[in-house]
């Protein structure tokens, strides 16, 4: 099915590796138009655009939690593009050692919250300001924002409460942007994707503890690791025209089926499998 993305202008944060080069991939591969952020990774992302995509993409320097950075790269698209239509708010922060609220450092709880929730806003803030300047497409295919969030923020995740609260921050997000930003365009949509475990480079040396994946594939009925891969196609459903045209303000959770709870039980489940399914390219 034409899901209606080529020639489309997708800006996509923190698109330097994990879910964001997948996320970028996905798109490129629908036929889009490429804006990519990247920051502590933005040599390899600059080297990757030029290496796969050199006339239809660019790589853009902006860090997330500077307004004037975001702003910067969305004119930089703009100027590039002519528009942007797709906004992917990707970057997000999360520190993987385990430290109780009382424990952990103000730093780290500031620069989580600044990275996961006020760069999601400033995103947002950069995209509507730019649609505001634009205008809506004249073929009444509408605007559209998604953010990645985290069933962190719906179910918590002791040891990284700082991290749960800017994912869950992204719940009034979602339900005030999706109302404001139909003054700009009547046909742009806001949604929510909320990503579980993910094998990513970030989360990557956590599941290789011991126990680890047993204890998160605990909660899911379906007994594996997400990929970034299935983040990514859940953002093609939600941007495309043609998919989603009538979904807005909703949160479409990539967790194999995760509830807060232990769903099943066994005396042994056999990790290496589960390892060598998700983990090993």
């Amino acid at each position: 099915m034409d899901l209606q993305l080529a020639g489309k202008v997708v800006l996509v944060t923190g698109a330097s590796g994990g879910i964001g080069r997948a996320l970028a991939e996905a798109f490129a591969a629908e036929g889009a138009k490429l804006a990519l952020t990247g920051h502590g990774q933005f040599a390899e992302l600059e080297a990757w655009v030029a290496r796969a995509h050199p006339s239809d993409a660019i790589a853009l320097r902006a860090d997330t939690t500077d307004p004037a950075s975001i702003d910067a790269a969305f004119d930089a698209a703009r100027a590039r593009f002519g528009r942007v239509d797709v906004a992917i708010a990707n970057a997000g922060r999360w520190t993987p050692e385990f430290a109780l609220l009382h424990q952990a450092s103000v730093e780290r709880i500031r620069d989580n919250l600044s990275t996961n929730l006020l760069g999601t806003i400033w995103t947002a803030r950069a995209f509507f300001r730019t649609l505001a300047a634009t205008g809506p497409r004249g073929d009444g295919h509408g605007a559209s924002l998604a953010m990645i969030g985290s069933t962190a923020g719906r179910f918590g995740e002791k040891g990284h409460a700082e991290y749960a609260a800017g994912k869950a921050g992204m719940y009034g997000l979602l339900r005030s942007l999706k109302n404001e930003i139909v003054e700009l365009d009547p046909f742009a949509r806001v949604n929510l994707i909320e990503p579980g475990w993910t094998v990513t480079h970030m989360a990557r040396p956590a599941l290789q503890q011991p126990g680890v994946i047993e204890r998160v594939v605990k909660t899911m009925p379906l007994r594996q690791l997400g990929r970034a891969q299935d983040v990514a196609r859940a953002a093609l459903f939600l941007a495309s025209p043609a998919m989603s045209r009538h979904v807005s303000g909703e949160t479409v959770t990539v967790a194999g089926g995760m509830e807060g709870r232990t769903l099943w039980d066994a005396p042994q489940i056999d990790e290496d499998a589960i390892r060598r399914r998700t983990l090993d390219p």
